[in-house]
């Protein structure tokens, strides 16, 4: 069974940062490629960040690059989301999502498993 189990949320003040963590579960990790994605309340969720199975291949959303770096570890079976410079319009629920390829991919509905969530709270 996939497991996909997010970490590393909080409630910050604007400029500060967070690494949230994606811990993997169920299946070999290295294989699949995988991506961020946040909700915030009443917004549909919209594509953060991806990598490749091998992480030399990563990709982002318009609004975060420059402040937000996602990497992986295959060796621990994780995946990470730096984030930087946070602004309240960064408040969301975070989900990361494996994808059944190997290579990277921004399209919500081309990932088959996603974790619970958690949730980042930037005060002004």
């Amino acid at each position: 069974q996939v497991r996909l189990v997010e970490s590393g949320g909080g409630l910050v003040q604007a400029g500060d940062s967070l690494r949230l963590s994606c811990a993997a579960s169920g299946y070999t990790f290295s294989v699949f490629s995988m991506g961020w994605f946040r909700q915030a309340p009443g917004k549909e969720r919209e594509f953060v960040a991806s990598i490749s199975r091998s992480g030399g291949s990563r990709n982002y959303a318009d609004s975060v690059k420059g402040r937000f770096t996602i990497s992986r570890d295959n060796a621990k079976n994780t995946v990470y989301l730096q984030i930087n410079s946070l602004k309240p319009e960064d408040t969301a629920v975070y989900y990361c999502a494996k994808s059944p390829k190997g290579l990277t991919t921004t399209a919500r509905t081309e990932y088959d498993w996603w974790g619970q969530g958690t949730q980042v709270t930037v005060s002004s």
